[in-house]
Parts: C-alpha cells; sequence; structure tokens
C-alpha cells in the first residue's frame, strides 16, 4: 500500500460530519486542538478548505468555531492577514478535577479496554508499513518532543501526537478515527490524577521502543510494547481515580 506523505495530523484527524453538524463539527475540531492535531499558534486552515474537509456548511462551520473562541480555544483575526488561531497550550495532567458526577468504574474500564485494543493494533500495523523517508523523520521528531517537552501540559500534547501520528502511520482511517476517540477519553481521565515523574521517564522508554519497533518493521514487539504502554497507564489510572461506585 502508499501511503501519502501527509504530516498534518488534522488531515488525519478530521473527518465529513453526519447527523447534528453543528455539535460533531465543535467536537472535532475541540478534539483536534486538546490532542495536539492543531498546536498552540496554529491557524486553522482556510474556512472553505475546513467546511469542505468537515462536510458542513460555512454557516455551521462559523458557529463551532464562535464556540470554540467562547470557551478560550480559539481567537479570531479579521481581516487581511487574519484568520482563526489555537490558543490553547495543553492542561498539565492532575489541574483539572474530574467533573462531577465522576465516572463509573465501569465506564473508566471501557476507555482502558477499548485504548488497549485498538493502540496495539495500530501500532503493528504501523510497522508493516513501508515508511517513506520524510515519515520516519517524522515519528521520530513526535517522540523526541515528548522527551524535551518543557512542562506536563507541554507534554500531555506531545504525547497525543506521538500516538496519533503512529495511528496514522497505520493508513486506516478507521483506526486513526478509534485512536483519536480512545485518546480524547484518555485526555479526559489523566485530568484527574497528578503527574508521577517515574512513569513519565518510564513512558518514554517505551515510546523510543514502540518508535524503533515500528522503524524497523517488527509488528510483534510493537505491538507487545505499546500493550506493556497502555497496561501501565490503566494501572496509574484504576488506582489513582475514584470513580462513583
Amino acid at each position: 500500500m502508499i501511503i501519502p506523505l501527509h504530516n498534518d495530523l488534522s488531515e488525519h484527524v478530521l473527518r465529513p460530519s453526519s447527523g447534528n453538524a453543528f455539535e460533531l463539527t465543535v467536537e472535532q475540531l475541540a478534539t483536534a486542538i486538546r490532542l495536539g492535531a492543531f498546536r498552540d499558534g496554529d491557524l486553522l486552515p482556510p474556512e472553505r478548505e475546513l467546511a469542505e474537509r468537515l462536510a458542513v456548511s460555512r454557516s455551521t462551520l462559523r458557529e463551532a468555531i464562535a464556540a470554540l473562541r467562547d470557551s478560550g480555544l480559539v481567537t479570531t483575526r479579521r481581516g487581511r492577514g487574519g484568520g482563526t488561531m489555537v490558543t490553547y497550550a495543553g492542561e498539565a495532567p492532575g489541574s483539572v478535577p474530574l467533573p462531577q458526577p465522576q465516572r463509573t468504574a465501569t465506564a473508566i474500564a471501557d476507555v482502558l479496554d477499548f485504548r488497549r485494543v485498538v493502540e496495539p493494533g495500530a501500532a503493528a500495523l504501523a510497522a508493516t508499513r513501508t515508511l517513506a523517508a520524510d515519515q520516519r523523520a517524522w515519528l521520530l521528531a513526535c517522540a523526541a518532543q515528548v522527551r524535551e517537552a518543557p512542562d506536563s501540559a507541554t507534554h500531555r500534547l506531545n504525547d497525543s501526537r506521538l500516538h496519533l501520528a503512529l495511528a496514522t502511520l497505520s493508513s486506516s482511517p478507521m483506526l486513526v478515527e478509534a485512536v483519536t476517540r480512545a485518546q480524547a477519553a484518555l485526555h479526559e481521565l489523566l485530568r484527574g490524577i497528578p503527574v508521577i515523574s517515574r512513569n513519565i521517564a518510564h513512558s518514554h522508554d517505551q515510546h523510543d521502543a514502540i518508535v524503533a519497533a515500528v522503524l524497523a518493521g517488527d509488528p510483534e514487539t510493537a505491538r507487545a510494547v505499546m500493550e506493556e504502554h497502555c497496561d501501565a497507564t490503566s494501572l496509574l489510572l484504576r488506582a489513582l481515580l475514584r470513580p462513583r461506585p
């Protein structure tokens, strides 16, 4: 399979909306921003292009962007040279308590089980692909950005970007959608626990091993290490979150 040489995560994360177009457009754009597909200071694509990508009218898109502005995720400048700019720099894990009522233990388990199924599969599939030089460099850069993040909020964004990059390199739009859902749900859970430095160091080593396996074309190792990585995060969340009965 020929893999398109697109390293713009937003091109893969955003998909045509159906049904409740306004709500789905807000959800997709907000998720893309919170997971780092659009980064702080980035301009959103031009209105016509973005509306076509999401398969919504330009009026619906404008209303969705207004909702993002009200939430502090973007700002819009009018006139020549203007546009809509992302103003979200991330949130440190543990900085925002889980909303009340908290998730039930069953709901938390469902998120973690779902992630454990889709992300190892995405990593394994990425390892079967023949990656171009720019894709390989992009994946290495994503991993380096996680290690080199200056603070925990940026680390969380860069971590999400790495996982989305791995899904993108699988060349499966359905897997990209599934991993995006898993990462969005995980992001909400991680907001409820503190940053633990030893876990972060362990996570970096696992990321490096996953990336190395993908680049070496070793799907078995990529899957196994991603499973270990998911299990480590799952253990922390199950231990530190206080779900409703």
